[in-house]
C-alpha cells in the first residue's frame, strides 16, 4: 500500500504560518458586513419611502375624488333647481340666478355651460365675449372645455340638454392638497399624453423621475384620462456618499498597519520557536537515548516530569503519572512504609549523594529494584522548585547477583548432599546388620514364648507390632540406600488410599498425643485409587507430609483429600495452622531449608525427589482454612504401566 503523505499536518503548518492575516481578513469581513448592512438599510429606507409615497398618493386621490364628487353633487343640485324653476314659468331660468352657481364659480369652477340636445350652447357663465369667439356663432366644442364633468339634468319639463362645468385644476389642487404634503411632494395632474394639467410647484419644475421617487394614480371615473402624480422633492443620500465609507477606509488602513506589525512580530516569534523546537528536539533526543529514568517532582511531591525510560521502567504512560502525589502507583505495596520514609527524607533534602536502593513494582506486577539519585531542581531565577531524580533499574543485576549466590549455595549444598549420601549409605549399611539381628531375636522370642505356652494377648500384640516395625525399618533402610545409590524404585500397583491410611496409623499415637484431629475427603465414585509406585517410599513421603502438618504452629485439624486428576491421582495434606507465609514449593523443597529449629531441611527435598522419580509432581499453597497445603500427584496404574521408568 503506498504511503499517504501527512497532508493535514502540512495544512496546519501553512495555516499557522499565515495566521497573521486573520485579523485583517476578519476586519475586511466586518467592513463588508457593515457596507452590506448600510446598503440593505438604504434599500429598506427607499422601499419604506415608496410605501409612504403610495400611501400618501392613495390618500390624496381619495380626497380629490371626494372633492370632485362633491362638485358633481353640487352641479346635480343646480340641475334640479333648473327643473323646478322651469315648471309653470314663461321664460327659461338664468344660470346666474340659481343658488350655488356663483359660489361654485368663486370656489373651483371656471365656467358653467348649458347645452341643448344638439350640443348648442344655451347659456354660459361667465358670458362669452365677442372677442373670445372671434366672430364665430357656433357653440364651443365639448373637447375645448378642459377638465369637465358631464351631468345630465332630469328632463321632467320642456328643458333638455346638459349642464357642463369646467374645473380649474390648480385651484382644485390648492384646495385639496395639505401644505405638509405639498412641501414633501410635487403633486401633478397629467393627462394621457404626459401633459401637465396642474401642479403644486410654482413655477412648474421638471424633476427627473428616474432618480426621484414617484407614483401615479388614475382619477377615472371621476376625471377621464387624468392622472394624479406625486414626485418626491428629496431623495435619500446613498450611504457611500456619507461619513461611514471614510471611517471604513481609515479603519482598514489602521488594521492593515497593525496586521503588518503583527506579521513582523509573528515572524520573530516563529524564528524563536524554531530555535526553541530545535533545542527541545536535541534535549528530547538526548533524554530518550538515556537508559536512566528521569523524573521531576515539585516541592509538594507532585510528579511534574517523566522521561520515556522512566515510563518504560514502571509501565505507566507520562499522561497517567503527571500530577500524581505519593503514594505512587509504581511503589511496591509490601515496601510501602520504607518507600514513604525515603520520600519524606528526600523532600526534606536528606537524600544521600551516593544514591539509595528502592523497591518498585512494574504495572504488570513485576518487582523492580532501582538505584535512585536525588538532586535539587532549580529554575532560571535560581529558585528551588522541586527535586530531580534519576532511577537506574538494577533488577537484572540483583538477579544475577542472587543467581550467583544461589549457585554458590547450590555447589555447597551439592557437596553436603554428596557427603550426606555417603553417610546415609554408610549408615544404611551399618544399620542393616543390627536390624537383621533384631528381627532374628524377635522371631526367636516369639517361637520361644509359643513353646512355653505364653498367651498374654497384650504382650504378644506388642511383640507383633515390634516385629512389623523392625521389618518396616529394614525395608526403609534398604530403599533409602538403593535410592541414594541411584538405583531405580521398585514400583508396583498399590492402593494410594490404603497407603495413606497405613502411614497415618504409624503416627496416629503421636497425633493423638498432640490432640490433632484427622479427617478424610475421599472420592465418592471409587473405593480405591490404584497407582504404580514403590509403596515403602510413598509411605515415607506421606508420613513426612503428615508430620510437617502436625508440627505447624496452631494446627488442630489435618485433612487428607484424594482426587483423581485426569490420568493422575492427587493427594493433598491440609492443616489449619499459620500457613506457608508466601513461600513456594521451590523454596520449601530447597536442600537444607527448614522452618523448624531442629530440622535439617532435607525431608521435603527427599520427598520431592521420590515423587519426581515416580513421574509425579509436588506443589504447595494455602488451604481453605487458611493453613498450609502440600500435595503430590502420581500417575494411575493404567497410565504408569505405559510410561518409561526414569532414573531419579
Amino acid at each position: 500500500m503506498p504511503t499517504v503523505p501527512p497532508v493535514p499536518l502540512l495544512h496546519r503548518s501553512v495555516l499557522k504560518a499565515q495566521a497573521w492575516m486573520l485579523p485583517f481578513l476578519l476586519s475586511l469581513i466586518f467592513v463588508l458586513s457593515v457596507a452590506a448592512w448600510l446598503e440593505w438599510s438604504d434599500r429598506a429606507e427607499v422601499e419604506e419611502s415608496q410605501r409612504v409615497l403610495i400611501s400618501d398618493a392613495l390618500s390624496l386621490e381619495s380626497q380629490l375624488t371626494a372633492r370632485i364628487e362633491a362638485e358633481r353633487m353640487q352641479l346635480q343640485m343646480v340641475a334640479a333647481q333648473m327643473s323646478r324653476a322651469t315648471r309653470g314659468a314663461a321664460n327659461e331660468p338664468h344660470l346666474s340666478a340659481l343658488a350655488g352657481v356663483n359660489e361654485g364659480l368663486r370656489r373651483t369652477w371656471i365656467s358653467l355651460t348649458w347645452i341643448d340636445a344638439q350640443h348648442r350652447i344655451v347659456q354660459h357663465l361667465p358670458p362669452v365675449t365677442s372677442g373670445s369667439t372671434s366672430g364665430s356663432t357656433s357653440p364651443p366644442s365639448i373637447d375645448n372645455l378642459g377638465i369637465s364633468a358631464h351631468i345630465t339634468a332630469p328632463l321632467s319639463s320642456p328643458l333638455v340638454g346638459q349642464l357642463i362645468v369646467r374645473f380649474a385644476p390648480a385651484a382644485l389642487l390648492r384646495s385639496s392638497v395639505p401644505w405638509w404634503l405639498a412641501s414633501k411632494y410635487e403633486v401633478r395632474l397629467v393627462d394621457g399624453e404626459e401633459q401637465v394639467l396642474a401642479t403644486t410647484s410654482d413655477p412648474p419644475s421638471q424633476p427627473q423621475r428616474q432618480s426621484s421617487a414617484s407614483h401615479r394614480i388614475s382619477l377615472e371615473p371621476s376625471l377621464n384620462d387624468t392622472w394624479l402624480e406625486l414626485i418626491a422633492r428629496s431623495q435619500p443620500t446613498p450611504w457611500w456618499r456619507t461619513l461611514p465609507p471614510v471611517l471604513m477606509v481609515v479603519f482598514l488602513a489602521l488594521v492593515g498597519l497593525a496586521t503588518w506589525l503583527l506579521r513582523q512580530q509573528m515572524a520573530e516569534v516563529s524564528r524563536a520557536e524554531v530555535r526553541w523546537r530545535t533545542e527541545a528536539a536535541w534535549r528530547q533526543a538526548m533524554e530518550d537515548s538515556l537508559t536512566v529514568g528521569l523524573r521531576a517532582r515539585d516541592l509538594e511531591g507532585r510528579l511534574i516530569y517523566a522521561n520515556r525510560s522512566f515510563c518504560n521502567m514502571v509501565g505507566y504512560s507520562a499522561e497517567h503519572l503527571l500530577g500524581l502525589r505519593p503514594p505512587m502507583p509504581y511503589w511496591a505495596p509490601d515496601h510501602l512504609e520504607e518507600t514513604m520514609w525515603h520520600h519524606h527524607r528526600n523532600m526534606a533534602g536528606g537524600a544521600p549523594r551516593e544514591g539509595y536502593e528502592s523497591h518498585w513494582r512494574h504495572r504488570d506486577g513485576r518487582a523492580l529494584n532501582v538505584l535512585v539519585f536525588e538532586a535539587p531542581l532549580v529554575d532560571a531565577q535560581g529558585r528551588h522548585i522541586g527535586w530531580m531524580a534519576s532511577a537506574l533499574d538494577i533488577t537484572e543485576r540483583k538477579r544475577l547477583e542472587d543467581l550467583e549466590r544461589r549457585q554458590r549455595d547450590a555447589l555447597a549444598h551439592q557437596a553436603r548432599l554428596t557427603t550426606l549420601g555417603e553417610i546415609a549409605s554408610a549408615l544404611a549399611h551399618e544399620l542393616n546388620q543390627p536390624l537383621t539381628v533384631i528381627r532374628s531375636d524377635h522371631a526367636g522370642i516369639q517361637r520361644r514364648l509359643q513353646k512355653l505356652g505364653f498367651n498374654d494377648a497384650p504382650v504378644l500384640a506388642a511383640l507383633q507390632r515390634q516385629g512389623e516395625q523392625a521389618a518396616q525399618a529394614g525395608q526403609v533402610v534398604q530403599r533409602i540406600r538403593a535410592f541414594l545409590t541411584r538405583r531405580e524404585p521398585q514400583p508396583e500397583p498399590c492402593d494410594l488410599t490404603a497407603l495413606a491410611r497405613h502411614a497415618l496409623g504409624l503416627i496416629q499415637h503421636d497425633l493423638a498425643r498432640q490432640r490433632i484431629d484427622v479427617s478424610w475427603d475421599l472420592p465418592a465414585t471409587a473405593a480405591q485409587v490404584t497407582v504404580m509406585a514403590d509403596p515403602v517410599l510413598i509411605e515415607q513421603v506421606l508420613i513426612n507430609l503428615i508430620r510437617n502438618a502436625s508440627d505447624a504452629p496452631q494446627t488442630r485439624q489435618i485433612t487428607l483429600r484424594l482426587r483423581p486428576d485426569g490420568g493422575f491421582a492427587r493427594l493433598q495434606v491440609e492443616d489449619d495452622g499459620t500457613g506457608l507465609g508466601g513461600r513456594s514449593i521451590e523454596t520449601l523443597c530447597a536442600p537444607f531449608h527448614s522452618t523448624k529449629a531442629e530440622g535439617m531441611g532435607m525431608g521435603l527435598a527427599i520427598c520431592r525427589s521420590i515423587i519426581e522419580a515416580h513421574h509425579g509432581a509436588m506443589d504447595a499453597g494455602q488451604s481453605p482454612s487458611g493453613g498450609a497445603m502440600l500435595a503430590f500427584t502420581l500417575p494411575l496404574a493404567a497410565l504408569a504401566s505405559q510410561a518409561p521408568t526414569a532414573t531419579p
